[in-house]
């Protein structure tokens, strides 16, 4: 299995998309965290999904409409989670 690891811009991505959720619903940002650990678990066991760009891969979050991106180090056996981007909103801006 890779080992995980999120880079502070997901970091910042994903703590600003659960605050949303916080306003807005009672149990979407329990949905959202499990939703993430669940591609977290997937992407663990087989981190070769569809390239997007050059090494970027990205897998898209059931039920909600951000994907991440990420690279793989396969030397390290580990995954970098580059973006936990919402997909629309500014595609132009997407990594």
């Amino acid at each position: 299995m890779y080992k995980i690891l999120i880079s502070p811009r997901t970091q910042i991505e994903i703590e600003n998309a659960i605050d949303y959720y916080v306003l807005n619903s009672n149990d979407a940002p329990a949905k959202f965290i499990k939703s993430l650990e669940e591609v977290y678990l997937q992407i663990s066991i087989n981190p070769f999904k569809r390239v997007r760009y050059k090494s970027i891969r990205a897998i898209r979050l059931d039920k909600f409409p951000f994907a991440l991106y990420f690279t793989i180090n396969n030397k390290d056996k580990t995954v970098l989670i580059l973006s936990c981007f919402h997909r629309k909103r500014s595609p132009e801006k997407r990594p």
